[in-house]
């Protein structure tokens, strides 16, 4: 790899990609790289490198070291970091409503950050949430934007299309995803919505669901219940519903999200 870049264990998988702990030969430094098949068709990686690259001054966006390829592979190197949200919870089960909240303030204002620059995630879940490695551990990062779209174009906002299919995670997409509905700045903070929820209860009750032709209408349907039906904290519940209000095109107000979680979180 660039005769830089030794490969060592694996430690995850992102879209389409695998990846690994590395190191630099030159430096000892540890990296993380993502590898994608060349023969595999898809072409996310080199996109994606290229938002790290645009996205390089947001804060908690990790940077990329190096991008290339081989006769096999492409590569995309990236610091590395520590756990994903998605294995401390599953170390410890559930969250307490307070830092359900405080994880909830970072991730709004890593969105915030990423839609300011004309760009829509669109594959918000627990798994690309990673915490800093010593003493930055208390950071959180966001990864894996090989599902990231712009919204401005010709500095004009998309306009509202369909989709072929679902994009993004089925258990924390949007429920205008279910309905292969193009997605905006909304969506991300719904798929947030749910990740919350997650968090808090342990578990989401369309998880299981056996995916078969219907499975995107009875997801939708749990999702647009999951408030009325399952005792959420009044506080995410005022989330969801602020969310659900917005239109394709809104911006959504992070500020005064952020104010409502502040002062629950100053109650608890």
């Amino acid at each position: 790899m660039n005769r830089k870049y030794n490969l060592m264990e694996k430690i995850g998988g992102g879209s389409f990609g695998t990846v690994y702990k590395g190191q630099n030969i030159r430096t000892n430094e540890f990296v993380a790289i993502k590898v994608e098949p060349i023969e595999a068709g898809i072409n996310l990686l080199k996109n994606e490198s290229i938002i790290y690259q645009y996205l390089h001054n947001c804060v908690g966006v990790p940077t990329v070291k190096w991008f290339g390829k081989d006769e096999l592979n492409y590569y995309m190197v990236i610091n590395l970091l520590g756990k994903s949200l998605q294995t401390i919870h599953t170390q410890k089960k559930t969250f307490s409503l307070k830092l359900v909240l405080q994880l909830g303030i970072k991730i709004i204002q890593l969105l915030q950050n990423i839609h300011a620059q004309g760009l829509v995630h669109r594959d918000i879940k627990p798994d690309n949430f990673l915490l800093g490695t010593d003493t930055d551990r208390n950071n959180i990062y966001i990864i894996d934007f090989g599902f990231c779209k712009t919204y401005i174009r010709d500095d004009q906002h998309i306009l509202l299309s369909k989709t072929s299919n679902l994009i993004g995670s089925l258990t924390y997409a949007s429920t205008n995803a279910h309905d292969f509905n193009e997605l905006s700045r909304r969506d991300d903070m719904e798929s947030v919505g749910y990740m919350l929820i997650y968090f808090y209860f342990g578990y989401l009750p369309w998880q299981n669901i056996i995916e078969d032709d219907d499975v995107h209408i009875k997801i939708k349907e749990l999702k647009q219940t999951i408030v009325i039906e399952w005792g959420v904290p009044s506080v995410i519940i005022d989330y969801i519903n602020y969310i659900n209000q917005l239109d394709f095109y809104d911006e959504p107000d992070y500020n005064l999200l952020i104010n409502n979680f502040e002062k629950q979180i100053e109650l608890l």
